[in-house]
């Protein structure tokens, strides 16, 4: 996969393309359906795919610490884009200059000069251009005068409701790890560097990998039953089955007991303690044990992570076998 960081690197090798836009925050159910859609008519037409996506989100540019918690750092949707078969991802630095483009500007500047598109694939909500003044049927008339197609991707429902970043949002806020994971079509994952933390819990017999979460807000706290992949193998065989693969229990918060103030994923994994520091891992979220909260001492604290670790294995002892035919 391709990326393109801004329009001013788009080159002519770069004209002509099957073209979708979005947040795509998450990549959600709905959004794959969109990929799905986009790389049918990608072969049909055999075009390459091009996914605009725009940092800072809109959301953040418009809200900044007011914005909702992000759901994918720049990186993971990355990732996540190239996973559903994306050719090529650009990516627009949503700024004062691009806030004020108008609808017809976003149209001739973006999707006939720049990319050529033959083809632009959206949701049926898709809004674009200075005040959202821009809607499908803006984009399907232009699309009639300039040579290049319009399809809309009908709104994908579950329960009832349309899959959204926000609901899925909803679910991780209330701790349904396995509601979020139905909108997702997977685990929500966050990925990260394992960095040194204090060592605190390596005193009390559980070391801990930490990533430093580099976000304004973490779209869940609390204590989780997790899966850790990208691990190197250690030869044991019971991190082989999926790849350098282990679970584990986790904290997401900034750890008020020790007076933490960084927000922090720390990973105790069981039955595994080689050198991992350095090492890039994706830790899925399975199910939520509890909030965060603040302990009288760090005695007490202890006797709460010894007791959120059985929790943590009954749980997988009970679930391995259907999230290891999931992985």
């Amino acid at each position: 996969m391709e990326l393109i960081r801004g329009s001013v690197n788009i080159k002519p090798r770069h004209h002509g393309s099957v073209v979708t836009i979005g947040n795509y925050d998450g990549v959600h159910l709905g959004h794959q359906a969109v990929l799905n859609m986009l790389r049918e008519q990608s072969d049909a037409l055999g075009l390459p795919s091009t996914v605009v996506i725009f940092e800072p989100q809109p959301q953040e540019f418009f809200m900044g610490d007011r914005a909702p918690a992000r759901l994918t750092r720049f990186r993971e949707k990355i990732v996540a884009l190239d996973r559903y078969d994306a050719d090529r991802v650009l990516v627009i630095p949503f700024n004062q200059r691009f806030r004020d483009l108008t609808a017809r500007q976003f149209i001739d500047d973006l999707l006939v000069n720049g990319l050529g598109a033959r083809s632009v694939v959206v949701g049926d909500d898709f809004r674009f251009g200075k005040n959202r003044a821009g809607d499908f049927a803006m984009l399907q008339q232009a699309g009639e005068a300039a040579g290049f197609a319009v399809s809309s991707m009908p709104t994908v429902e579950q329960d009832g409701e349309r899959v959204s970043s926000t609901r899925v949002r909803n679910q991780l806020a209330a701790g349904n790890m396995e509601g979020a994971a139905r909108l997702l079509g997977r685990a929500y994952t966050m990925s990260g560097r394992v960095a040194h933390g204090d060592k605190r819990g390596r005193t009390i017999g559980f070391p801990t990998a930490n990533i430093y979460l580099h976000r304004k807000v973490s779209p869940l706290s609390g204590v989780y039953v997790v899966r850790m992949s990208g691990l190197p193998h250690d030869g044991s065989g019971a991190d082989d089955q999926c790849g350098g693969v282990r679970y584990g229990v986790a904290n997401v918060g900034t750890r008020p007991t020790v007076c933490g103030t960084r927000a922090l994923l720390e990973t105790h994994l069981f039955g595994f303690d080689a050198d991992i520091y350095g090492q890039h891992v994706d830790v899925a979220f399975l199910h939520h044990i509890r909030d965060e909260r603040k302990f009288d001492s760090f005695d007490a604290l202890k006797q709460q992570i010894l007791l959120d670790a059985d929790v943590a294995r009954a749980w997988i002892r009970d679930n391995q076998n259907q999230h290891q035919e999931k992985h």
